[in-house]
């Protein structure tokens, strides 16, 4: 591994050398959380399957393909209890994986989720759905961090190709790629009722996109997953008491 020491001064004032990331650098998630802590805020690194990943600089066309898939997936979550979506947060994924992904979508511990927050406020385990919006990245994303969401067991995976105008939808547990329906829109099998309609996403059409996830929200399957959410946490309750 790479090790060009730098001083980083940390808050109390007291100077300590780490060594710096750099990408390629292999490292076990233990090493690589305790030097990026130390990082400065503006550095955005990852540790996929034990190789460390700095990123670039993210230029307008990241951002403005970010906003929209970010809105509906903040959308679903306002209409499900015991969801909860997040957006650029470091997640603890195995002992070589400590990811920082675009988006995701989880449920939460209390009911039923694979995922927990610590109690230094990161979060651990896999979310059920991660999104990655892929420019300069897209290699990384379709293959280094795609087989290590699938390993660690995020169930679905999106990717937001930027160039190519294109939606990618994988499950991970049967690692199989979703083709997309006659009329693109994409509904989500870990989340029932989360429609996506990729042409308004592409096209920026905020109130396409939330007519047809409201028509998502409205179906007989996402009131059976609300459903069966709220029992989860019920009776997670009664077992405390």
């Amino acid at each position: 591994m790479t090790r060009a020491l730098r001083s980083i001064r940390s808050a109390d004032n007291v100077t300590a050398d780490l060594p710096e990331l750099h990408t390629g650098d292999r490292m076990s998630r233990e090493e690589f959380h305790r030097v990026y802590e130390r990082t400065p805020r503006h550095i955005r690194a990852e540790l996929i399957g034990g190789i460390v990943y700095v990123a670039s600089p993210l230029k307008l066309r990241h951002g403005t393909n970010h906003i929209p898939l970010a809105s509906v997936l903040f959308a679903y979550e306002a209409s499900t209890p015991g969801v909860q979506s997040g957006d650029n947060t470091t997640v603890l994924l195995g002992e070589d994986a400590e990811p920082q992904p675009d988006l995701f979508l989880r449920i939460l511990p209390e009911y039923g989720g694979q995922s927990k927050t610590l109690r230094d406020d990161y979060l651990s385990g896999p979310p059920e759905l991660i999104a990655e919006i892929a420019s300069s990245s897209r290699a990384i994303d379709l293959h280094a961090k795609r087989e290590d969401y699938a390993r660690h067991g995020v169930l679905e995976y999106l990717v937001v190709c930027v160039r190519e105008q294109e939606l990618r939808w994988f499950d991970l547990g049967s690692n199989q790629e979703h083709s997309h329906p006659s009329d693109g829109i994409l509904q989500m099998r870990a989340f029932p009722g989360l429609w996506i309609d990729v042409p308004a996403l592409f096209g920026k059409d905020f109130a396409r996109l939330m007519s047809t996830l409201q028509k998502g929200l409205a179906t007989e399957e996402h009131a059976n997953f609300v459903t069966q959410l709220a029992l989860v946490r019920g009776g997670r309750k009664k077992r405390k008491h």
